[in-house]
């Protein structure tokens, strides 16, 4: 008789369900990870509204925290038990996009089906996890090419404390360091959700003196304070751009970080900047963008506007990882809320309508 295990599955747009699914048969080069703990993002409440197309029955998510369950026959340096995270960016650092130092975009897995050209480019294709393969949110999980990806959790750190590496962490903090940060620099992060958070924490490690946090949410920009903000701006309370010109002298900040995705905190990012200055977007966007013509100085002003995907790697987690064994940074206040996986219905239902202050939840299967 098949193994089975529970998953999240998207469903429909609106719909998502907790169904039984086989556990994951793994190859020489794979790992099977029973999941502890994994999360809840904002690019999966996007799936769930149909906002990022992805196919129906997909097991969504895409952070693991948990335990290696069996490794494939290739896999060395590894034991089973072994507690461990993966990035939601999962690539196998072979393939040319890889190796041109894309490997988020690294699509080359994907061209025996033809779903990807001979040299393995693909637009976010790095990111597999309840994107292009079955994710996390579920009792097991499938890691491809992990001796490329499983990176092992340092002793005494917890399940909550990693939690934010596979995806938040290494996404703000990709946010900060696409922003050509030096010391000294003045950096403005729009949207103080969870990546925003991070990416505030990631300017002050990287050297920014002037550290000025916006939202709408005065309880998430308290939070930012602790996370590294020298300075907050309530846009519903002051108009974000007059003071961030009024704080610089009239300069303008040299780097703006957008971690909402939307026209309006793109606009913003771009009307604080310096001429010279850099936009770094983290953001997921669900529609077109336009560049206003002022801003932008008719595209005469030396400004830089970087993209990001989160890298993904085990040298990458084992840098963040690094960071929070080391008290650099404590993300585990990031979690406000934990549910059994039993509830995650009413776990989405909570996260995407942003009620009881929360940021992020952990899911636990047991």
């Amino acid at each position: 008789m098949t193994a089975m295990m529970k998953a999240t599955v998207f469903v429909a747009p609106g719909r998502i369900e907790l169904v039984d699914k086989p556990i994951p048969a793994i190859g020489p080069n794979d790992a099977l990870i029973r999941i502890t703990t994994t999360t809840i993002c904002g690019t999966d409440v996007h799936i769930l509204k149909g906002e990022y197309p992805v196919v129906p029955g997909l097991t969504i998510g895409h952070e693991p925290v948990g335990v290696i369950e069996k490794l494939g026959s290739a896999v060395q340096g590894y034991r089973e038990g072994q507690r461990v995270i993966a990035g939601a960016i999962c690539p196998n650092f072979n393939s040319y996009a890889a190796q041109d130092g894309a490997a988020s975009q690294d699509g080359s897995y994907l061209i025996p089906s033809g779903q990807c050209g001979g040299h393995g480019y693909k637009a976010t294709a790095g990111w597999r996890f309840g994107n292009l393969i079955d994710g996390t949110q579920a009792e097991y999980v499938l890691v491809p090419d992990a001796q490329a990806n499983l990176a092992p959790i340092p002793d005494g750190l917890t399940d909550e404390q990693v939690l934010m590496c596979p995806d938040i962490m290494s996404t703000g903090f990709k946010g900060a360091e696409n922003a050509n940060i030096r010391l000294g620099d003045t950096v403005v992060v729009f949207a103080q959700g969870p990546i925003g958070l991070c990416a505030t924490a990631g300017a002050r490690l990287m050297g920014a003196t002037t550290v000025i946090a916006v939202d709408g949410n005065d309880h998430r920009l308290g939070i930012s304070k602790v996370m590294g903000a020298d300075v907050t701006l309530n846009f519903r309370n002051c108009d974000v751009v007059s003071e961030v010109m009024k704080l610089t002298g009239g300069r303008g900040a040299d780097s703006a970080i957008e971690a909402l995705g939307t026209q309006a905190t793109f606009e913003q990012a771009l009307r604080v900047l310096k001429p010279g200055g850099t936009l770094s977007s983290l953001g997921v966007y669900s529609s077109d963008l336009t560049i206003p013509l002022s801003a932008f100085a008719a595209g005469l002003g030396d400004h830089r506007i970087n993209t990001a995907l989160c890298p993904g790697g085990k040298e990458r987690m084992r840098r963040l990882m690094n960071g929070v064994a080391s008290n650099r940074v404590d993300l585990g206040v990031l979690v406000t809320h934990t549910y059994k996986l039993d509830d995650i219905v009413a776990a989405y239902e909570l996260f995407a309508n942003q009620r009881d202050g929360v940021l992020k939840v952990a899911i636990k299967p047991n």
